[in-house]
């Protein structure tokens, strides 16, 4: 059985010269965010890239100006089939703001690789309350795999 019969296929590229992850998280994260919501089946890429890179990216299919932390490419073509799609971070982002959340980069990292997955999952957040429930979850995903959590009112 090769990867493309896997239930589950998650692949990290890694473009950054600010940050490298480590895969074994990134597939705990994803697989823990999946966990939560029945999901099983997925293909899932991450590449971690630059400012610059990002810019692009988000210029291009956003018609958003500069850098930004995630953008997700949702690639699924059924809401009730496999989840594909590719989520891509700043990895210079991530170094650049882990210090506002108290976060180490590569922690920071993986909150922005959470946030992605719950994007293919179709979670939005574009109002406040829709922030705040990823927010939520994203903290408790977080904590699970040993984080600690990026929001949380009175984190120390």
């Amino acid at each position: 059985m090769d990867e493309e019969d896997l239930p589950l296929s998650i692949n990290v590229a890694q473009d950054c010269a600010h940050l490298t992850l480590d895969e074994s998280a990134v597939r705990v994260a994803i697989e823990r965010v999946l966990g939560r919501f029945g999901r099983r089946e997925a293909r899932i890429s991450v590449a971690v890239v630059d400012d610059a890179r990002i810019a692009k990216l988000n210029g291009r299919f956003l018609d958003h100006s500069g850098p930004t932390d995630c953008i997700t490419f949702d690639l699924s073509d059924s809401v009730e089939g496999c989840i594909e799609g590719e989520v891509v971070i700043s990895g210079e982002t991530a170094a650049r703001e882990a210090a506002t959340r108290g976060l180490a980069p590569r922690a920071e990292a993986l909150l922005y690789v959470v946030h992605g997955t719950l994007h293919l999952l179709g979670l939005d957040d574009s109002t406040e309350q829709e922030s705040d429930a990823m927010h939520a979850i994203e903290d408790q995903v977080l904590t699970e795999i040993g984080i600690g959590p990026a929001y949380a009112v009175g984190r120390a």
